[in-house]
């Protein structure tokens, strides 16, 4: 048989595309090397418990906001949703203070105004600033050519040199950016862009799911196959066979060989470019630059089973800094500086929680030393140094919840967790590490130079729930047509 789309990969942007695709009458396949779908997004069971590997909440699902109208048209909507706490959805805590993100532009400049009054004007334009930036996502759809110009600026331009220019308070760039442990703060490379998708769409408004990430993979996945499309797990793709500069069919490590006429990879671009062995399209130049881009750092978790009855669940993200030191608190080796608290909407009215999970940066130089081990065999000093890890973040968490430890056991994961379980090198958290600098060479196009070879997924221009799913439109936009997509994404306009 042969496919009009093959996806590698089942993560969320596959998984999307999928669905997106199968859609429209096409006649998808989606390829999973490992028994379960999801990427980043499939979760775990420890005793009765299913933990996330890396969601935790959303932005922009109200009616008219970013998100909206791409979850609707991917069903997710009717998923259960539930709103974070709008008077302070995120709440900061650095030293001795605390400062709460509150959902809505105005109401959030309002917030944080009365903590910097000095800062008013430059808060004003900072949300005028996300909004302008949130309305012209799209622009690479609706050929917007002014649209498409700023967003050419915002990539170009430094985040820290904006936040620095801007605001005199350093108190208040340290608040502002006490939130993007969804990205990765590094001073001499993040662009504006980044930094402002990575905070806009919270601002908007702010959802955590009742239950665990696997309801969105479980919707998406059930979606294809009722759309006619084919899900395949323990399907490894081995190699992307060329004939004549276009693509043909996949080998798989389950025997089997697929024949497509479109190839669409979520996997890491590095590895892609390592399926398609012999292709005369495919320049040494253009494999050596993505084999040569750097990936952001990896996450380690502590996922904290609680007892029954001891802990109210909050409705709010907690994030816990040592010092005023936002940017770069994890670069140095001592003990763990910042944190995001986060906890599980019960799924029953008690009104305890079951589970929360605390997260901190790990740079890949902690894990190279076992590099080379499985699963399960890394040894002692590995488990020691987890041990040590998990103690730190729990003595930072227990500032805003005290006695955590005693009412909870855990588990813990790293960067090599996440590679070893979701194919990402390095165990990145956010993918490729874009760069201001060199824009051009660090955010993604979805096309390749295999004309029937696209890519989809975090590495190329934007990631996190929101990132990824507009990345998946983009995408499709090079299947479908821009002016398809954007009646999906904008069907009033």
């Amino acid at each position: 048989m042969k496919y009009d789309i093959i996806i590698i990969g089942s993560g969320l942007g596959g998984l999307e595309c999928g669905y997106i695709l199968s859609r429209t009458g096409r006649r998808v396949l989606v390829l999973e090397k490992e028994s379960q779908l999801g990427g980043c997004l499939q979760s775990y069971r420890r005793r009765e418990l299913t933990f996330d590997t890396g969601f935790h909440y959303v932005g922009g699902l109200d009616e008219g906001q970013s998100l909206h109208t791409a979850f609707r048209y991917l069903g997710l909507l009717d998923l259960p949703w539930y709103r974070l706490d709008v008077d302070g959805f995120d709440r900061i805590t650095i030293g001795e203070r605390t400062f709460a993100f509150a959902q809505g532009y105005d109401v959030f400049v309002q917030r944080l105004a009365e903590d910097f009054p000095a800062e008013r004007a430059a808060l004003l334009r900072y949300a005028d600033l996300l909004k302008r930036s949130a309305r012209q996502q799209f622009a690479v759809l609706n050929s917007d050519i002014g649209g498409f110009s700023f967003l050419s600026e915002l990539m170009g331009a430094s985040a820290w040199q904006y936040l620095t220019e801007n605001f005199r308070d350093p108190l208040l760039i340290n608040v502002l950016s006490g939130t993007s442990l969804k990205m990765e703060l590094r001073q001499e490379s993040l662009p504006l862009f980044t930094f402002l998708h990575g905070n806009n769409s919270f601002i908007e408004s702010s959802w955590r799911l009742r239950g665990d990430g696997s309801l969105i993979v479980n919707a998406l996945a059930e979606g294809i196959r009722a759309q006619g499309g084919e899900i395949i797990c323990n399907a490894k793709a081995q190699e992307l066979v060329d004939r004549n500069g276009q693509l043909t069919h996949v080998v798989c490590s389950n025997g089997e060989t697929y024949e497509g006429r479109l190839f669409i990879s979520d996997i890491h671009p590095a590895l892609t470019c390592q399926l398609v062995k012999q292709n005369s399209r495919m320049k040494p130049v253009y494999r050596n630059r993505l084999a040569g881009l750097e990936n952001t750092f990896g996450m380690f978790t502590v996922s904290l089973h609680i007892r029954p009855n001891s802990l109210r669940y909050f409705n709010w993200n907690q994030y816990i800094y040592r010092q005023p030191n936002v940017w770069t608190f994890y670069q140095d080796n001592t003990p763990v500086g910042g944190i995001l608290v986060s906890c599980r909407k019960p799924e029953d009215d008690s009104g305890y929680t079951r589970q929360v999970d605390l997260l901190t940066p790990m740079m890949w130089d902690k894990c190279k030393a076992w590099n080379d081990t499985l699963v399960g065999r890394r040894g002692s000093e590995y488990n020691t140094m987890k041990e040590r890890t998990a103690d730190e973040c729990i003595i930072l968490a227990e500032r805003f919840l005290p006695g955590l430890r005693n009412m909870s056991e855990y588990y813990t994961s790293t960067p090599l967790t996440w590679r070893d379980y979701t194919f990402t090198p390095d165990g990145s958290a956010y993918g490729i590490r874009k760069d201001f600098r060199d824009p051009l060479m660090t955010m993604l196009s979805p096309r390749t130079p295999v004309p029937n070879l696209l890519l989809t997924g975090q590495n190329l221009m934007l990631h996190g729930l929101h990132g990824v799913t507009m990345t998946a439109f983009y995408t499709c936009a090079e299947v479908m047509g821009k002016e398809a997509v954007w009646k999906i994404i904008e069907p009033n306009k």
